[in-house]
């Protein structure tokens, strides 16, 4: 078990700065993620990967890969957030398409 938490440790380890620097970088993210929350729910899923899987993923690649998973989850929900008024418009917008 101990082999279990150093692996998740290594794993917080890369993701927490790109995490951090992401997020520091995008106004979008910083409004809609909360970092801490953010750093945990990748830490489980790229957990699920092997340690060998894990350790092959450049840094490049791995940022690329965060920062898609951020985008996602910065702009879900977004029309959850609207008026109304907003989503009238909106659907008004996407049948004239």
């Amino acid at each position: 078990m101990p082999e279990v938490a150093n692996y998740n440790q290594e794993v917080s380890n890369r993701i927490s700065p790109i995490v951090e620097k992401l997020i520091k970088g995008n106004s979008l993210y910083q409004v809609k993620l909360n970092q801490q929350e953010m750093i945990e729910m990748l830490v489980e899923l790229f957990g699920k990967l092997s340690p060998e899987e894990m350790r092959a993923i450049t840094e490049h690649e791995l940022t690329r890969r965060i920062d898609k998973i951020l985008v996602l989850e910065a702009v879900s929900g977004t029309l959850n957030d609207l008026s109304p008024e907003q989503i009238k418009m909106y659907d008004d917008a996407v049948k004239r398409k």
